[in-house]
């Protein structure tokens, strides 16, 4: 296949150019790849867009998606991209305590990091794609409620990173220990 010249300036106009290309009625994981594939090529690293988040530009243009492709494929390519980043190994949100454990490991991270403003921005960056991942898939009606609370929970305390890192051991703590978290993960 020869490769088309883009005409898009933007990359949602590229994405939505690409989608377009592909004449496609359903998007999943092939497409989505192809679409990722004609932004780096076109763009640049810098523009990358996740899987889920072309999904939701292509569906706001009548795109049909094929949700369990479209939720494996950014799962993966979450995964993929963590192993890539400071933390060394991927963070895991499946449980509470290997949640904890991998908040453990941003946490330590940032405070390795210190006052280097590309590294801190690069893991605000990483952390708030994990907050976007975890709050979609919390809203998704095809994960089991329980697991969706679990990642609901976690996705707050993302946020609450993000606001406020160096708060956010003690605001974690506290919350761990209040009454209404401990009888929302049965814990008492």
């Amino acid at each position: 296949m020869v490769k088309p010249n883009w005409k898009s300036r933007t990359k949602l106009d590229l994405i939505i150019e690409v989608w377009e290309h592909l004449d496609c009625e359903s998007v999943g994981a092939r497409e989505l790849e192809q679409i990722q594939k004609a932004l780096l090529e076109t763009f640049g690293a810098g523009a990358l867009a996740s899987p889920a988040s072309i999904a939701r530009a292509v569906a706001d243009e009548g795109a049909v998606l094929r949700h369990p492709e479209v939720f494996e494929c950014d799962r993966a390519w979450r995964e993929a991209n963590l192993k890539k980043a400071a933390f060394g190994d991927t963070l895991d949100f499946s449980e509470l305590d290997v949640a904890f454990a991998s908040m453990v490991k941003i946490e330590e991270e940032r405070l390795q990091i210190g006052d280097n403003t590309s590294a801190v921005s690069d893991l605000r960056e990483a952390v708030s794609e994990i907050r976007k991942e975890l709050t979609l898939r919390a809203g998704s009606p095809i994960i089991d409620p329980s697991h969706r609370v679990l990642l609901g929970e976690v996705a707050q305390w993302l946020k609450i990173w993000l606001q406020a890192p160096e708060l956010f051991s003690d605001w974690l703590d506290l919350r761990r220990r209040s009454p209404e978290f401990r009888k929302r993960f049965r814990l008492e």
